[in-house]
C-alpha cells in the first residue's frame, strides 16, 4: 500500500501543538528564542545558520516554510500558543512508505521538555496512523551525541554509520542512522503515552518514570 504524504495541517496534543511554519506569526516567538549570537551554538550541527540578525533569521525561515520536502512545522506550547522550536518531515517517499524527522531545532526552553517529547510523539502517530508509512528514520552527525541519544530514548533503533556520507558547512559528515518501523509502533506508542500522562510528573515537573 502507497503511503500519502504529509499535509500542511495541525497536529495538536495535550502539551504541544505542531502547526505549519508560518514565520510572519512565529518570527517573534523564535527569534529570541533561537536567533542571535546567544543561540549561535544551537545551530552546530545544522546545514543552515546560525542566524545572527532577525532578518536573517525571518528569511531563513521564509526558506524552510516555502519547501513541500523538507516539510516545516512550528512546535508551539499549547498552553500558551508561542513558537519554541522547529522540525520537519523530509526525505519523503509514499512509494516506499519510508519518511525522516529532520530539521530539528530545540530552543533551550524547549529541549528535555513535556512539549518536546510529545511533539515528536505527534509526528510518530501522524506518520503511521495518519499516513500508512512502514518505515520512520531519524539520521544526524555521528557526533551529535544528544541527538543520538534522543533518537533511542525515543524509541528508534540504531543501524550503524555511513561514512562521509554528506558534506556540511565545508565538512565531512559521518551519519548515524536510526529508524522505527510500523510493527515497532504500538509497543513505541504505548510507552509514549505512560510517559505523556499527567500522573507521571510530580509538583515540580519532574518525570516519576523515564521514556523507555
Amino acid at each position: 500500500m502507497i503511503a500519502r504524504p504529509p499535509e500542511r495541517i495541525p497536529l495538536a496534543g495535550r502539551y504541544a501543538v505542531l502547526v505549519p511554519l508560518d514565520p510572519a506569526a512565529h518570527i517573534d516567538d523564535l527569534w529570541p528564542r533561537i536567533g542571535g549570537e546567544e543561540n549561535a551554538a544551537l545551530w552546530t550541527w545544522m546545514p543552515d545558520g546560525p542566524y545572527l540578525s532577525k532578518g536573517d533569521l525571518e528569511t531563513g525561515l521564509r526558506t524552510k516554510a516555502g519547501t513541500a520536502d523538507p516539510l516545516f512545522f512550528t512546535i508551539l506550547n499549547a498552553a500558551t500558543g508561542q513558537a519554541l522550536g522547529l522540525a520537519s518531515l523530509m526525505r519523503i517517499d509514499p512509494k516506499h512508505g519510508v519518511i525522516e524527522v529532520g530539521g530539528i531545532m530545540f530552543s533551550p526552553e524547549l529541549q528535555k521538555s513535556r512539549i518536546a517529547t510529545e511533539a515528536m510523539y505527534l509526528f510518530a502517530s501522524y506518520i503511521f496512523e495518519s499516513l500508512k508509512n512502514r518505515r520512520y528514520e531519524w539520521k544526524c552527525n555521528a557526533r551529535n551525541e544528544p541527538s543520538r541519544r534522543a533518537a533511542q530514548r525515543l524509541g528508534f533503533q540504531f543501524e550503524g554509520i555511513f561514512r562521509q556520507h554528506m558534506m556540511i558547512k565545508g565538512e565531512n559528515r559521518d551519519t548515524a542512522w536510526f529508524s522505527m518501523l510500523d510493527s515497532e509502533w504500538p509497543a513505541r506508542k504505548e510507552a509514549f503515552r505512560k510517559w505523556l500522562r499527567p500522573d507521571n510528573f510530580d509538583a515540580n515537573g519532574n518525570q516519576l518514570t523515564p521514556l523507555a
